[in-house]
């Protein structure tokens, strides 16, 4: 195998790239031996990002491609555009790049474009790659996806609630609260963001523990990502409000996953990127095989699905293969 990472399997995804995918490692369609470099904002060992990671290696290893995988160990965008610099610089077959903030990482991206280096964007950046010349994006929109949050936590009975931010500045996570906001506003109800560190859970459980004995009337919470949600579990059991507070979260861990299935926990938003790895890979070999472009234009969406106490059976298994 040309790439190599903790987990390997074979899913289906979208019709229409299996139906152009052709033969497999050992055929002809993998003859042209392209070098793809992936960086983005997320390291591997992140439980998110590892499953991002298998899926860009899946794929690599299906269509016999070889693909740099690198990211950025904190949340350093200068250090990231000096990243993508670096692969444009090597004179990759193609780029692929998350966006959270196109107004800094926008000039190495367009400088990649300039070079003729196809790229696609993924998981952060719906809103902006067009006017930055690349191919298509994969992700979710972030924007509805925190609409539909709110609008699920107001339907559930949450009037008065926070909206858990582990990484204010990623322009993505901004445009969930934003979303959320906009949702729960038009229904009559408030919404405070509260920003956290994803790098200090023991210091985001205290922040929520403190906002919630500030304001005991706070019966809704939304985190935008495990790292808040798992702080904002402890603080709701430090508090003894776990089932009294609605709790919902972007993405999945094994105890995200626990606390929807014991009613802890709302929901979880999916935003499926096992696929934001597996696709991009695809949707640029075949280009460089073929100048087809799947999206027309719009953003290829991998989101949001929830994930309720309804149907978490379903993803547990795959949550445990990598997959989810």
């Amino acid at each position: 195998m040309l790439n190599s990472r903790p987990i390997t399997a074979l899913v289906g995804v979208l019709p229409f790239l299996l139906a152009c995918q052709g033969g497999g490692p050992g055929d002809d369609a993998g003859a042209p031996g392209y070098r793809f470099v992936v960086v983005t904002h997320g390291v591997a060992a992140n439980p998110f990002w590892s499953v991002l990671t298998n899926g860009v290696y899946d794929a690599a290893d299906e269509l016999a491609v070889r693909v740099d995988y690198q990211a950025i160990t904190t949340f350093d965008l200068v250090a990231m555009s000096q990243m993508i610099d670096a692969a444009v610089a090597s004179g990759p077959d193609g780029l692929v790049v998350s966006v959270p903030d196109e107004n800094v990482l926008g000039p190495s991206i367009r400088a990649a474009v300039d070079a003729g280096i196809p790229v696609v964007s993924i998981n952060s950046g719906d809103h902006a790659f067009a006017e930055l010349g690349v191919l298509a994006h994969v992700g979710q929109p972030e924007f509805d996806a925190g609409y539909q949050g709110g609008e699920r936590l107001f339907a559930s009975g949450a009037r008065n609630m926070l909206c858990v931010n582990q990484e204010v500045g990623n322009i993505s996570l901004d445009l969930r609260c934003e979303g959320m906001i906009e949702a729960v506003e038009a229904a009559g109800g408030t919404v405070t963001i509260l920003p956290v560190d994803l790098a200090a859970p023991e210091d985001s459980r205290q922040r929520i523990a403190g906002a919630l004995a500030a304001d005991p009337t706070l019966d809704g919470i939304l985190a935008l990502g495990t790292t808040g949600a798992e702080p904002a579990l402890g603080a709701l059991e430090d508090a003894g409000r776990l089932g009294d507070v609605l709790l919902g979260t972007f993405d999945m861990t094994p105890s995200v996953l626990e606390a929807v299935r014991a009613g802890t926990l709302h929901f979880a938003i999916d935003q499926q990127q096992y696929l934001q790895g597996y696709l991009p890979v695809v949707i640029l070999a075949k280009y460089l095989e073929t100048g087809a472009v799947p999206g027309g234009g719009r953003a290829i969406p991998t989101g949001p699905r929830f994930v309720t106490a309804e149907n978490v059976e379903e993803v547990v298994s795959l949550t445990a293969r990598g997959l989810r």
